[in-house]
C-alpha cells in the first residue's frame, strides 16, 4: 500500500490542480450555466468516466504506448481537438431551443452531455500524459503491487475532480437559470459556449507532447 505519508503529499498536489480551473471546469461551466445543472452534474460525471478510462489504460500501460508513439499521440490529439470544435460549431449555429420548464435551458438531455463529456476526455492526450508521467512519481514498487497503488492514486484523481466538477455545476446551473430569463443573454448563450469549445478545442491542436 501507499504510505501515508507520500498519499498526504499527493492529496494536496490534487487539491492545487483542481483549484485551477482547467478545461474539465471549463466544459462543466458552460454546460451547467447553459443548460441547467442537471446537464452541467452529467458532463462532470462524464469527466469522471473518461478519466476512469485514463486510469484504466495507464494501469496496463496502453498510454505508455500511445505516448511512445508520435503518431498515435497526434492521431488522438487531432480527434479529440476536431471533436471539440464540432461541439462548439454545432452550439454556434444552432437556434436557442428552450424548455420553460426548465427556466429556459438549452434542450440538450444529460445523456447527451455525459455521451460527449466521455468523449472528449478519453480523446485528450493531455490527460493520458498526466496518468503516465505524474502518478509513477508516488509509485514505490516496495510498498507492493504496482498496479493497485496507480489504480488507487488514478481513482483519488477522478474523485477530486468529480467533486470539483459537481461544485462547479451546482453552482453555475443556479446562477444560470437567472441568467437564462434574459432573452438578450439567452440569444448569445449559445455562441459564447460554442465559442468557448472552439478554442479548447484549438488549445489541445496545438498542444506539444
Amino acid at each position: 500500500m501507499i504510505d501515508p505519508a507520500t498519499l498526504i503529499t499527493y492529496l494536496a498536489i490534487l487539491l492545487g490542480f483542481v483549484l485551477i480551473p482547467g478545461p474539465a471546469v471549463i466544459l462543466t461551466l458552460a454546460r451547467a450555466s447553459s443548460a441547467g445543472t442537471r446537464v452541467g452534474v452529467a458532463t462532470g460525471l462524464g469527466i469522471a468516466a473518461g478519466d476512469l478510462v485514463h486510469t484504466a489504460m495507464a494501469v496496463i500501460g496502453l498510454s505508455a504506448i500511445i505516448l511512445a508513439s508520435a503518431t498515435l499521440f497526434t492521431l488522438i490529439k487531432y480527434l479529440g481537438a476536431a471533436y471539440l470544435v464540432y461541439l462548439g460549431i454545432r452550439a454556434i449555429l444552432e437556434k436557442p431551443q428552450t424548455d420553460l420548464a426548465t427556466g429556459g435551458a438549452v434542450a440538450i438531455t444529460p445523456r447527451q452531455a455525459f455521451r460527449q463529456a466521455i468523449i472528449a476526455e478519453v480523446l485528450n492526450p493531455k490527460s493520458a500524459l498526466f496518468f503516465v508521467a505524474f502518478l509513477p512519481q508516488f509509485v514505490d514498487p516496495a510498498n507492493g503491487f504496482v498496479a493497485l497503488q496507480l489504480t488507487i492514486l488514478g481513482v483519488l484523481f477522478v474523485l477530486m475532480g468529480l467533486l470539483s466538477t459537481l461544485l462547479v455545476a451546482v453552482t453555475a446551473g443556479r446562477f444560470g437559470t437567472f441568467l437564462r430569463r434574459n432573452p438578450v443573454i439567452l440569444k448569445w448563450q449559445g455562441k459564447v459556449v460554442g465559442s468557448i469549445y472552439c478554442a479548447l478545442g484549438a488549445r489541445l491542436a496545438l498542444q506539444e507532447r
